[in-house]
């Protein structure tokens, strides 16, 4: 990437099954050489009660948010997985990409993936972009891996390199 910029990603929920665990170490592999850090940050997911109502579905995101919010840098520039964002295809994720990461404020390229109710307000309204990967809903653990595997196509696109072997 541009400079190779500071990624960091904020995720609730852990990657509990080995099989995704087995995918982050590879893509964390495969980015070391793209970003001068990467950073994974696991945040708490609440329990949600099977007949919630919307009012506790958004306490359920508002305690969510909170935890994300404390884990956002001043200068972080923070793109929100939302599917009302923005649709991109590669080439101009990464061209959107190298375009931050050339005026960037300093600090760290920052990805946010809620947990299976979405995101807060909170969040959105701090989000510099608001990306979608389609209508699709997604488990948090298989978006993980996606978005990583994106940013790593995203850093091989910026310099012209091929993906596939």
């Amino acid at each position: 990437m541009a400079g190779k910029p500071q990624v960091k990603i904020i995720a609730v929920g852990k990657l509990r099954e080995s099989f995704w665990r087995d995918a982050d170490a590879e893509y964390r592999k495969r980015l070391t050489g793209y970003t001068t850090k990467l950073t994974l940050v696991e945040v708490a997911d609440e329990a949600t009660p099977e007949d919630a109502s919307a009012a506790q579905e958004d306490i359920v995101k508002k305690k969510e948010g909170e935890r994300i919010l404390a884990q956002i840098g001043l200068r972080d520039y923070v793109i929100a997985l939302d599917r009302q964002g923005k649709s991109l295809d590669s080439v101009a994720f990464a061209s959107h990409l190298e375009r931050v990461a050339v005026e960037g404020a300093g600090g760290a390229l920052t990805f946010i993936i809620g947990g299976s109710l979405g995101l807060h307000d909170s969040i959105l309204a701090r989000a510099d972009f608001a990306l979608s990967f389609g209508a699709f809903t997604f488990p948090h653990q298989l978006m993980r891996v996606i978005l990583m595997e994106q940013i790593y196509r995203a850093a091989k696109i910026q310099r012209e390199e091929n993906y596939h072997k």
